[in-house]
């Protein structure tokens, strides 16, 4: 159960990673609880900075809803990555050309990190939060930790892309960002308050803070999750916009599964550029098989392959579940040495995920909300673009 901290306590406390810190109750912008946890920096905003009197940044926040889906920032609790989009979201603008400087700021530090001669410590904290609205306050917040430019498994240009998006027929650009959260579990008031000064070096700066910004050593808060059965809720479109992609695939192939076949390979390829389909299995012959292909391994110059089965199930959402019979039949096709793979506008039913992952079968599951977040994640995320893409999958 997160710790709560309470709107009057703020300016006193830590920032503890996954702790919640109410808002006021003012009903204006005076209950916004970052500004008050540190003084100084703006109320609004996916970027907020907080310049000391030189003109310098002492910190960044990073404040995002998760709940944007043309632009879904994230954060993977599991590898410690944040992946942050800028603030160029509406067409009529230069990629670096916006009111808060947002993709300016990140160009800036990008960059540093990238240049050999350039120290990190030129750089100041990010310090990440997360729209949280509780019973008190709909302005409360979550601190998710804090993050540096950059990440050990994307290279200089993967960590900072500019990315097209297209808006009523007008094309611009936008940043995709990839930061590392640190293994700082708490950042003290003592710290913050050097921040706040033009010190994040000082001597309450974390190990982790300082091991990056003398070493460039990123010491990263890594989890394993207590439990990897996703429940219902956690399978289920929870945005509107997610809900109507899934719609509108299930009613594109209800009538016509085996075309769901294809589009469901396409969508597990999609989402791992290490994905080989190598055949849409023929309906009469399939063996319990809608597709099958390799995973790609090891170095590109040196590579070897694991086969995979991968089988789709194209049921109602809200509907149907996938159960325990139609997994069962998905690992009786698998050998040694494969996985497999169940791809479906639904939910993996409680009891079949359970099992599957009790008895260690090598099964991925990709559900209906799965489904929606890769395309929307590659730019699908209007219900015309959408629209496009499933009428390429339609038989011919």
């Amino acid at each position: 159960m997160s710790h709560n901290i309470q709107f009057e306590n703020l300016l006193e406390s830590d920032l503890v990673v996954d702790a919640i810190y109410e808002g006021g109750t003012q009903g204006n912008m005076g209950a916004e609880p970052i500004c008050k946890i540190l003084p100084g920096i703006s109320n609004q905003s996916g970027f907020r900075v907080r310049k000391l009197k030189n003109g310098s940044r002492a910190l960044v926040v990073l404040f995002s809803s998760l709940d944007d889906d043309d632009w879904p920032d994230s954060i993977d609790t599991t590898l410690g990555i944040l992946t942050y989009f800028g603030d160029n979201k509406k067409p009529g603008k230069a990629l670096h050309d916006t009111s808060k400087g947002g993709n300016k700021l990140l160009s800036e530090y990008f960059n540093i990190i990238h240049n050999d001669e350039v120290a990190n410590d030129q750089i100041p904290p990010f310090l990440i939060f997360t729209k949280y609205p509780t019973a008190k306050s709909k302005r409360s917040v979550q601190f998710k930790g804090v993050a540096v430019p950059g990440h050990p498994n994307f290279t200089s240009t993967q960590d900072l892309i500019a990315i097209w998006k297209t808006t009523d027929g007008q094309r611009f650009q936008n940043y995709r960002s990839s930061f590392s959260i640190l293994n700082i579990p708490v950042v003290s008031r003592a710290w913050i308050t050097d921040i706040l000064a033009g010190n994040h070096n000082s001597n309450n700066a974390p190990q982790a803070w300082k091991a990056w910004t003398e070493n460039s050593t990123y010491k990263i808060l890594t989890s394993e999750p207590t439990t990897n059965i996703r429940s219902i809720d956690d399978q289920t479109p929870d945005t509107k916009t997610k809900s109507k992609i899934v719609d509108l695939v299930y009613n594109q192939f209800k009538a016509n599964p085996h075309d769901f076949e294809d589009f469901a390979a396409k969508i597990f390829a999609m989402d791992d550029d290490r994905v080989i389909i190598d055949e849409i299995t023929r309906r009469s012959v399939d063996g319990g098989r809608d597709a099958i292909g390799r995973y790609r391994l090891g170095m590109n110059k040196d590579p070897v392959y694991v086969d995979f089965s991968l089988e789709a199930k194209c049921y109602r959402p809200g509907g149907s579940t996938v159960g325990v019979r139609d997994v069962a039949r998905l690992i009786s096709r698998i050998r040694n040495r494969q996985f497999g793979v169940m791809v479906t506008t639904s939910v993996i039913g409680k009891q079949a995920y359970k099992e599957v992952r009790e008895d260690k079968h090598p099964i991925i599951f990709i559900s209906g909300k799965d489904i929606a977040e890769i395309l929307i994640s590659h730019g699908y995320s209007s219900i015309k673009s959408v629209k496009l893409l499933l009428k390429s999958f339609e038989s011919q």
